[in-house]
């Protein structure tokens, strides 16, 4: 018998709970030894719940319970769950989360107290919810070298920005929807300003690239300066409009950053919709993978903790190393340095445009707007050419092989 203790009641530990409730009888099976929980602890009351037997008066309770073998930590943020993480691995208890916060904030520091204490940290939902994710980065692609590992990672702003397109909604109206559907936060802001994406990318670039890539040095634009012209102007030109989480290698550095990309209507990113996330991995042997599916939400998310259980029991005795080493600002490349063919929204005139920016393709005008794709240019030249007089309501860059 393998005891556990839930730290967290909320969306993800009840899921987390209800799902263990449902499946337990394979999930026992497909770890090699009955799993039970032992205890939950949460600073709600929660009487109505068929776990409140269950419940714990304080952490220290459950770890210095020497039968609590796994921790499941669902709390959330870098306050308490921080605390609670490090005493639990310096306890040598294994610990398992879907807080991509801690994760990216703390994960090197904390990988390095269970390898010392012998113990597993794993995160598989931290990401992508329900979308398996980490494990293929760290085992079924190790063959490969990761060239570059970008993706759809918030289905928040992901729905806004396929209501916009399929209602021709502004985006304030879109986000009242989102809010209204229960999609979108009361205070959206770690979701529509790209703090959100900014985590989980820095969670999959450290994973790939072996170093701790900290979100405060990462560039991050969210989607509310997008407007209904840009995703008219943008199916003119044959593109959607998506948030993308993008990782580059450059050299022996990472160009990671956050922000709104044309994505041709040919290709699979453009055509997940709602609140579906994608991510692709580009591998030198295999090529292109793609992982697609629900991002979040209640079920999805707890089965990938529930997996991670699973796991962490099967190898009690041989860890599962997942982890990255510690870095800093040096290792990020300024995303600028990128090449990209570039969206711009503007109400300048086209002959100064083609003066400046040589042969460009145009959408067609709306009202004192018009939009045009740049030929492939650096962030750099792009800031130049537009310096010299044009002026950029939006620019965006174009998703593409360069």
């Amino acid at each position: 018998m393998i005891n556990i203790a839930l730290l967290g009641y909320g969306v993800v530990g009840s899921g987390v709970a209800s799902v263990l409730d449902k499946n337990l009888k394979i999930i026992s099976q497909n770890a090699g030894q009955n799993i039970k929980v032992k205890y939950i602890l949460d600073v709600r009351a929660f009487p109505d719940s068929p776990h409140k037997s269950l419940f714990a008066k304080d952490f220290e309770t459950i770890v210095n319970d020497s039968e609590i073998t796994v921790i499941v930590e669902a709390i959330g943020g870098v306050g308490a769950a921080l605390e609670y993480t490090r005493r639990s691995l310096e306890r040598g208890k294994h610990v398992v989360t879907s807080n991509k916060e801690l994760v990216a904030e703390f994960g090197s520091e904390l990988m390095k107290i269970a390898l010392d204490k012998g113990v597993n940290y794993l995160f598989e939902a931290s990401v992508g919810g329900g979308i398996p994710i980490i494990r293929p980065i760290a085992q079924c692609m190790a063959a490969n070298t990761i060239g570059e590992i970008y993706g759809i990672l918030n289905g928040t702003t992901n729905y806004i920005l396929t209501n916009m397109r399929n209602n021709s909604d502004e985006f304030a109206d879109s986000l009242r929807e989102a809010q209204k559907k229960g999609y979108a936060e009361s205070d959206p802001t770690a979701d529509i300003e790209g703090h959100d994406t900014c985590r989980k990318i820095c969670i999959l670039s450290s994973i790939t690239f072996g170093q701790q890539i900290y979100p405060k040095y990462v560039q991050t634009e969210g989607i509310t300066g997008v407007t209904i012209n840009d995703i008219r102007f943008a199916a003119r030109l044959g593109y959607e409009i998506k948030l993308l989480g993008r990782s580059r290698q450059v050299g022996d550095k990472v160009s990671v950053y956050v922000a709104p990309h044309l994505i041709g209507d040919h290709n699979l990113l453009a055509v997940t919709d709602d609140v579906m996330n994608a991510v692709v991995l580009r591998g030198n042997i295999v090529g292109n993978v793609v992982f697609c599916g629900a991002g979040a939400g209640k079920l999805p998310t707890a089965s990938a903790v529930v997996a991670d259980i699973i796991d962490t029991v099967k190898h009690l005795q041989t860890r599962r190393w997942i982890g990255w080493a510690e870095s800093d600002a040096d290792i990020i490349s300024d995303p600028a340095l990128l090449e990209s063919a570039w969206y711009i929204r503007t109400t300048s005139r086209r002959d100064k445009i083609e003066r400046e920016f040589g042969t460009v393709r145009f959408a067609d005008e709306t009202g004192s707007e018009t939009a045009f794709i740049t030929n492939v240019i650096d962030g750099k030249k792009l800031k130049y050419l537009l310096g010299r007089g044009i002026t950029a309501l939006s620019k965006f860059r174009i998703l593409g092989d360069y």
